[in-house]
C-alpha cells in the first residue's frame, strides 16, 4: 500500500473541496459538457477491456451488457442531471410538467420516465414513479429537490466512493453523485477486480481531475480502510456487501461483532451504501399462454444471469404460488432457457466457493447448464424456516432458488408474499413482481397496495429493477430506515438526477409482453424484447446506438435503434 499518494490524494482534493462546494452552478455544468464527450471517447475501448475481462466471446450480443451497464447509463446521466442544473441555475422548478399525483393516504408520486418525447419511444410503455417519504405534500415537493443548492454557504467535503468490482458504471456514477448532488469532491478507490478501467475513468474525467475535483486511486482492502479512517476524509460511499460494511464500521472478528452489537462504531463519519441482499421476484398466478411462461422464463433468467449473477440487485428468489399449476410450468420453462443461454464464465472473485456453500446447504440443488453456462437451481424451500441460507445470504453467483407461498387467490397470495419478503428476506433494496395485465386489472387497488407495502427501494411491475438502475432520474438505493448496526442493504441513495432530498422508493412499470404480441393482447406498448435481456440476439448493435444517442441525442440515431431493437 503506497500510502505517500493516498494522502497525496486527500491532500489534493481537500485543497479543491470549498472551491467546487461554492462553485457557479453554470461552471459546474461546463464541466458535465467536457466529460460527456470524453465519455464518449473512451467508451469503445472501455466497453472492450470489460469484455475481454469478463471472458465474453468476442462478437457476442452478451457484449451489449457492457455498453448498458457502463458508458449508457453514465451519458444518460450527465444529460439528466445537466437539465436539473440548467433549471436551478435559471431559478425555474427542475420538475415542471412532469405528472404528480397523490396515493390515497396522501403519499407524493412524482412520474420520472418517460421524462420527454424521446423517452417515450425508446421504452415505449414503460413508466418509473418516485414515491416520496411521508410529509412530503406536491405543494412542498419543489423545496425538497436539491438541497446542496440552496444552502447559502456551503461548506466542502472530501467523499470516498469505494468502488464496486462488478458493473463498470458504479464508481464513476457514486462519483458523479457525490459531486452533483451532494456539493463533495471524491476519491475514488477502484476495486482489484475491475481497475483495468482506472485508465478509461480517468481519460473521461480529466477535467475534474486537473483541477483538483477528482483523484482515482488503487489498491485491496487495506487502502480502503486507510482512506476511509484518514482524518482529511469527511465522508464515505460504499457499495459492496453487508460485511464490507460492517467490517469498515465495526471492525473485525469477534471484538468487530460486540461493537456491533453495542452500536460502538469505529468509524465516525456520515457513511452512505448500497449493499444488496436477497432479491425476490414475485409471480402472480394467472391465464399466462405458453408464449407467456416462454417470455417470462428468459426474463427471470436475465433477473439472475446478467453479468453472470454477479449484480447486487440479482434475482436470487423465486416466489410463487403453492395452489398454482403454473408453478411447474414456469420452474419448467426456466430449466429450458438456461439450458440453452449462450456460455460465459462466472468470472467474480470467489464465485466458486460461494457456489459450493449453496451446495452444501442444498445437497439437491440441480447444476442446469453445461459448463460455463451452468447455473444452480434450489426449489422446493420451506418459506416458514425462519434464517433459512437462501432467504439471508445473498448467493452472488448464478444461482436461482424458489420457494411457493399459500394463497387460494391472487389478492390473498400477493398479500402473503409481500409479508413473507419483507419479514423474512435479508436486504430492501429490490423487488420484482410478474403479473398479467388482466390478473393485475382484476386485483386494481390490491396491487397498488402490495406495491406500496413492499419495504423495498426499488419495486418493478413486470419490469426488472434493474431499469431504475439505468433510468437516470430514479433514485437508487435501499427502502429508507436502515441503521449502521442492521445495515441490510445501506443507507442513501444515488442516480438521483432530479435531485429529489425526500424520495421514498422507486416504482417501474412495463409491459407483461413484448411487441407484437402486446398488440394482439390490447396493451399499449411498441416496445420488443429488451436489450439488456441475455436472450437478445441484437444487444450489442442496440446498446451501442443507445449509447451514442445518449452522448448528443440526435435524432439520426432513432431510425437504426429501432431497427435493431426489433430484430432482438
Amino acid at each position: 500500500m503506497d500510502t505517500g499518494r493516498l494522502d497525496m490524494a486527500v491532500a489534493d482534493t481537500s485543497a479543491a473541496k470549498d472551491r467546487w462546494a461554492r462553485l457557479a452552478i453554470q461552471k459546474k455544468i461546463d464541466y458535465l459538457d467536457a466529460i460527456r464527450r470524453q465519455v464518449l471517447a473512451v467508451a469503445e475501448p472501455w466497453v472492450a477491456a470489460a469484455v475481454r475481462a469478463k471472458g465474453i466471446r468476442p462478437g457476442s450480443p452478451l457484449a451489449g451488457e457492457e455498453w448498458i451497464s457502463g458508458p449508457y447509463p453514465v451519458l444518460n446521466w450527465i444529460v439528466a442531471v445537466h437539465q436539473t442544473l440548467r433549471a436551478l441555475a435559471a431559478g425555474k422548478d427542475p420538475l415542471a410538467g412532469l405528472p404528480v399525483r397523490q396515493r390515497a393516504g396522501g403519499q407524493t408520486v412524482v412520474q420520472v420516465y418517460p421524462y420527454d418525447l424521446k423517452e417515450r419511444l425508446l421504452l415505449h410503455g414503460y413508466t418509473v414513479e418516485v414515491w416520496m417519504q411521508p410529509g412530503v405534500t406536491p405543494t412542498g415537493l419543489a423545496a425538497t429537490v436539491g438541497g446542496f443548492y440552496r444552502q447559502p454557504d456551503p461548506q466542502g467535503r472530501v467523499a470516498v466512493v469505494l468502488g464496486a468490482g462488478n458493473i463498470a458504471s458504479i464508481a464513476p456514477l457514486d462519483m458523479l453523485y457525490k459531486l452533483y448532488a451532494e456539493g463533495e469532491v471524491a476519491i475514488v478507490k477502484m476495486s482489484p477486480i475491475n481497475d483495468y478501467l482506472g485508465p478509461f475513468f480517468e481519460r473521461a474525467f480529466g477535467p475534474l481531475i486537473d483541477d483538483g475535483y477528482v483523484r482515482f486511486v488503487y489498491g485491496g482492502g487495506d487502502a480502503g480502510d486507510y482512506l476511509c479512517r484518514h482524518p482529511g476524509v469527511d465522508t464515505v460511499h460504499i457499495t459492496g456487501s453487508d460485511r464490507t460494511h460492517d467490517l469498515i464500521v465495526y471492525g473485525a472478528g469477534a471484538e468487530g461483532a460486540a461493537r456491533k452489537a453495542r452500536d460502538e462504531r469505529l468509524l465516525d463519519k456520515p457513511i452512505t451504501s448500497e449493499l444488496g441482499g436477497v432479491g425476490p421476484t414475485i409471480v402472480v398466478p394467472g391465464p399466462w399462454t405458453e408464449a407467456d411462461l416462454d417470455y417470462q422464463a428468459e426474463h427471470l433468467v436475465t433477473q439472475k444471469l446478467h453479468n453472470s449473477g454477479h449484480n447486487c440487485v440479482a434475482s436470487q428468489l423465486l416466489v410463487l404460488p403453492a395452489a398454482w399449476d403454473g408453478s411447474s410450468m414456469v420452474l419448467d420453462a426456466v430449466r429450458r432457457q438456461l439450458r440453452t443461454v449462450e456460455a460465459r464464465p462466472a468470472y467474480y472473485s470467489g464465485t466458486e466457493r460461494r457456489r459450493q456453500a449453496v451446495v452444501e446447504h442444498y445437497p439437491n440443488a440441480e447444476d442446469v447448464g453445461t459448463g460455463d453456462a451452468s447455473c444452480l437451481l434450489v426449489t422446493g424451500l420451506d418459506p416458514t424456516e425462519s434464517g433459512a441460507y437462501a432467504f439471508t445470504e445473498e448467493f452472488f453467483a448464478p444461482v436461482l432458488a424458489a420457494t411457493s407461498l399459500p394463497g387460494g387467490d391472487a389478492p390473498q397470495f400477493l398479500r402473503h408474499a409481500v409479508q413473507f419478503a419483507n419479514e423474512t428476506l435479508h436486504g430492501t433494496l429490490g423487488a420484482n413482481i410478474l403479473i398479467h395485465p388482466r390478473t393485475a386489472a382484476e386485483l386494481g387497488a390490491v396491487l397498488e397496495e402490495a406495491v406500496a407495502d413492499l419495504r423495498y427501494g426499488t419495486v418493478a411491475v413486470n419490469a426488472w429493477t434493474g431499469v431504475a438502475y439505468l433510468s437516470a432520474r430514479s433514485t437508487w438505493g435501499a427502502f429508507p430506515g436502515d441503521t449502521y448496526a442492521d445495515i441490510q442493504s445501506g443507507i442513501g441513495v444515488v442516480h438521483n438526477a432530479l435531485l429529489f432530498d425526500r424520495a421514498q422508493k422507486a416504482v417501474v412499470r412495463a409491459p407483461f409482453h413484448p411487441f407484437p404480441r402486446s398488440v394482439a393482447n390490447r396493451e399499449f406498448s411498441l416496445s420488443p424484447r429488451p436489450p439488456w435481456f441475455v436472450t437478445n440476439k441484437t444487444a450489442a448493435v442496440t446498446t451501442r446506438r443507445l449509447t451514442q444517442f445518449a452522448a448528443d441525442g440526435r435524432l439520426r440515431h432513432l431510425p437504426g435503434i429501432f431497427a435493431s431493437a426489433l430484430r432482438g
